[in-house]
């Protein structure tokens, strides 16, 4: 099964910085897109950003600027850089891929990782 693992959250202070890792797993064909979301306690799921096949990037306002998303393709892996941390950055961090997979009944389907917790608190 396609699995998506994400690490690197963890306690960090205001202004401080921290590097999330996404790696997929298992019978993968190709990966198109790659996103990262966040979910704070009690709030919907936001979508932060976004990188497709040809490394186009895309950011929501909230993070524009301070947080940078890349990928290794060889490696099966985004990563998403987050400078200059803000209380506010508090949430669950889920990894999302839309990709081609031996186990999907369509040519690409989404898959999401469990989440990394990512507190900033001084």
């Amino acid at each position: 099964q396609v699995q998506l693992v994400e690490s690197g959250g963890g306690l960090a202070q205001p202004g401080g910085t921290l590097r999330l890792s996404c790696v997929a797993s298992g019978i993968i064909f190709s990966i198109n897109n790659l996103e990262w979301y966040r979910q704070a306690p009690g709030k919907e799921r936001d979508w932060i950003s976004s990188i497709t096949r040809n490394s186009y990037t895309a950011y929501a306002d909230s993070v524009k600027g301070r947080f940078t998303i890349s990928r290794d393709n060889a490696e099966n892996t985004v990563y998403l850089q987050m400078d200059n941390l803000k209380p506010e950055d508090t949430a669950v961090y889920y990894c999302n891929a839309l990709l081609s997979a031996y186990y999907s009944g369509k040519p690409y389907a989404y898959y999401w990782g469990q989440g990394t917790q990512v507190t900033v608190s001084s």
